[in-house]
This record gives structure tokens, C-alpha cells and sequence, in this order.
């Protein structure tokens, strides 16, 4: 049987985790650079607990101004210190929340970059490095999301566990970039639309560009946004979708 884990971004304000969290397998929580606070953090934590969703920090470049969307100049030594600053907090909520308090503690499984941050480190080495080199400081057994044929992937294989992650409810470019979100087609809010774009992703190892073009692709991860305006109805479509043709969410 094929799988594939479901991943969404949460704790970024939309307020609407309690709905997705039960159809996730894997959640990215804000750890309060772009948005999130330790409150909303606390309460995430809890529902993935409940739900047995596998729980990862969610770092961004600390711009909240513009959610986290756009590039900063930093130093490497302020990256890095922002990045685990904010993976320790997500890390030491799933020890404070209600269900650490009665004993659930369950361990932080993995990273994922948020917008600008994620983007760099598809193309630019040295983001790539500071981000891989911050995990291997903090917590070496823990996975690392990545983007297919990119920088941070090819320099993360060898030093840190991956999974190679795809945007269900997001259009891509022929190099594999997404689609800026600035043009009108960039995101897909059609649940059929984005079965449609998934299914070759899972079944084929293919990817549908925005023009048309067939890439080749390989992923272990999907993504439904969680501020996506129809995230609900996408990830219910997915996995009725799956279950009828035998694609396994783990």
C-alpha cells in the first residue's frame, strides 16, 4: 500500500486546529517569530497530543510584520540564535501544556522552515547550513522537512533525517519553485483540483507544473496550509481520496 504523512502549518492565528488536527498526521507549529505565542502554542500542542499527530517547530525569520514572507538580513549568529530560540520554546511547551502536566509529553519530531526562511534554504547554502547546523546543535535525532532538489536537502542527507515535503493546495514552477502567491493561480483552494495535482505526486512520482510540464518528483510529506480559506474541506477531500484508492496516511 502506498503512504504518504499530512502535514499543515498551525498556530498561526487562523484558529482553526481543532478541525484540522484530527486529519493530520504531522502539524508545523508557529513558534512565535511570524506568529504563535507561548498560549497558542500550549493549546496546539495539547490537540496534537490528543490526536497522535506527530509535533515540529515551525521557524521564520522573526518578521511578524509580514508574516514571515519575505527575506531579512541577519548575521549568522543571529539566525542561528533566533531559529533555536524558537525551536526551544515550541520544545519546552510540549513539557508545560495541560497534557505534560498529567504526564503525555510527547517528543518534538521535527522542523520545518516557514516561508522566506524555507525558500532561501531551498537555493542558498549557507541559510541551508545555519539551519541544519542549529538542529545538529539542538537535537541531531530530529527529522528535517525539506523541499524536493533543493540546496537544504542535498546538504541535510547525510547529517540529519528528512522528509522530502509537497504542497497539496500549491502550484509549482519548472524549476521547482512555488508559484509566488502574488499571482492569482498560485494557490489552490478546489478540493478536486488539488486531488487532482497530488495524486500523480503519490501514485507516479510526478509533478504537474503551472504550464503543464511533467517533473519528476518524490516526496514523503504533504502540505495543506492551514491558512489556506478552504483547508478543512481539502484535507477531508484528501483523506476520503486516499482511503479509496488504498493510499495509506501515516
Amino acid at each position: 500500500m502506498l503512504k504518504i504523512d499530512i502535514n499543515s502549518d498551525v498556530g498561526e492565528g487562523i484558529g482553526n486546529e481543532a478541525s484540522l488536527m484530527p486529519y493530520l498526521s504531522s502539524c508545523n507549529i508557529a513558534c512565535g517569530a511570524h506568529a504563535g505565542d507561548v498560549e497558542t502554542i500550549k493549546k496546539v500542542v495539547d490537540l496534537a497530543i490528543k490526536y497522535k499527530v506527530k509535533i515540529g517547530a515551525h521557524p521564520s525569520y522573526p518578521d511578524r510584520a509580514n508574516f514571515g514572507r519575505r527575506e531579512m538580513k541577519m548575521t549568522a549568529a543571529n539566525l542561528k540564535k533566533s531559529i533555536r530560540s524558537q525551536i526551544k520554546l515550541v520544545s519546552d511547551c510540549l513539557l508545560t501544556g495541560q497534557a505534560g502536566l498529567k504526564g503525555q509529553q510527547s517528543a518534538l519530531h521535527h522542523i520545518k522552515p516557514h516561508g522566506a526562511l524555507y525558500n532561501k534554504a531551498a537555493k542558498d547554502e549557507a541559510i541551508a547550513n545555519i539551519i541544519i547546523e542549529t538542529i545538529e546543535e539542538f537535537d541531531d535525532q530530529l527529522c528535517l522537512f525539506v523541499p524536493y532538489n533543493s540546496v537544504i536537502a542535498d546538504l541535510a542527507k547525510d547529517r540529519l533525517a528528512t522528509m522530502v515535503e509537497g504542497f497539496a493546495d500549491r502550484n509549482y514552477n519548472e524549476d521547482y519553485s512555488l508559484v509566488s502567491r502574488s499571482q492569482i493561480d498560485a494557490v489552490l483552494t478546489d478540493p478536486d483540483a488539488v486531488w487532482k495535482h497530488i495524486f500523480s505526486m503519490i501514485t507516479k512520482n510526478k509533478l504537474h507544473t503551472i504550464k503543464g510540464v511533467i517533473k519528476p518528483f518524490q516526496i514523503d510529506t504533504l502540505c495543506v496550509h492551514g491558512d489556506t480559506t478552504t483547508a478543512i474541506e481539502i484535507i477531508k477531500h484528501l483523506h476520503q481520496r486516499c482511503e479509496q484508492n488504498q493510499i495509506s496516511i501515516v
